[in-house]
């Protein structure tokens, strides 16, 4: 029986195939970094990025994230070339071996995203919302791939000393509002919204952006949940992020409960249980 029903946003044309989101889907984090917070230097091999995948299509994902630097708060930023040089044979690679599958770009640079979608990437997953690299917007236009508009402010290096907002569900509604009509002006069709948890924020604005994420529905498009293993969890318990999977489930099924129907996570099995168990 179904207990819930996501709220209503438009599908996606991923690569010529419609993502419907009549039912919640699931991204699968695959990180080929050496620094992320959780997993980094378990997949920044081909070969060991090609088992982790083959793990996450089977546990249930329906996208695949690739990510070639770590946004995690304090990271340095590395040159857009040595991000090209690890994604771009991961992306190669999957293309061979999962022809069918649907990957996105994590980055916030247009000329990685560029280089990936002529590789075959259908999504672009910018954790800057084109605010650090001034190109990203018209690269999005010009491609017409999907993208992924997430709140955050300055750097990853320095984004958690700009935490100061007067309502934080108002101000990040209103910084997601103001991007979606530049994209939209500059015929930008298929947009998902990630209102940035973890990115610019301390753990009780998470908390409370996360209680409230419902509001974003006011956009009428299709909302990201990204909280996997973060530290507004791991933090909030006094444990480790390695720790955090339980924490994790249980906010992710608040968020499938607030219309979310997007959930972008380490873990593709429980998030794909949780659901399967709701809807």
């Amino acid at each position: 029986m179904t207990h819930l029903k996501t709220t209503a946003a438009q599908s996606l044309n991923m690569g010529g195939h419609l993502l419907s989101f009549d039912r919640p889907l699931i991204m699968g984090i695959l990180n080929v970094t050496p620094d992320s917070f959780f997993d980094g230097g378990r997949h920044n091999a081909v070969e060991l990025a090609l088992i982790k995948a083959d793990q996450l299509l089977q546990d249930g994902a329906t996208i695949l994230d690739i990510g070639a630097f770590s946004s995690r708060p304090g990271a340095a930023l590395i040159s857009a070339q040595e991000e090209m040089d690890r994604a771009l044979p991961v992306i190669e690679a999957l293309r061979v071996k999962y022809p069918e599958s649907k990957l996105s770009i994590d980055t916030f640079r247009a000329s990685v995203a560029e280089e990936a979608v002529k590789m075959g990437v259908q999504l672009i997953n910018d954790v800057s919302a084109g605010t650090i690299d001034e190109n990203m917007f018209a690269t999005v236009a010009r491609l017409q791939v999907p993208y992924i508009l997430m709140h955050m402010r300055g750097l990853p290096e320095n984004m958690q000393e700009l935490t100061h907002y007067d309502d934080i569900v108002i101000d990040v509604a209103t910084f997601l509002g103001d991007k979606i009509s530049q994209l939209r002006t500059m015929g930008v069709k298929d947009i998902i919204l990630d209102p940035g948890f973890g990115f610019a924020k301390t753990v009780e604005q998470n908390h409370e952006l996360l209680h409230r994420v419902d509001e974003l529905h006011y956009f009428g498009l299709p909302l990201l949940g990204g909280i996997s293993r973060k530290s507004m969890i791991y933090k909030k318990l006094g444990i480790s992020a390695q720790e955090a999977l339980t924490g994790t489930i249980a906010l992710n099924t608040l968020l499938l409960s607030k219309g979310v129907q997007l959930l972008r996570v380490h873990d593709v099995k429980e998030a794909k249980q949780v659901g399967d168990l709701l809807f």
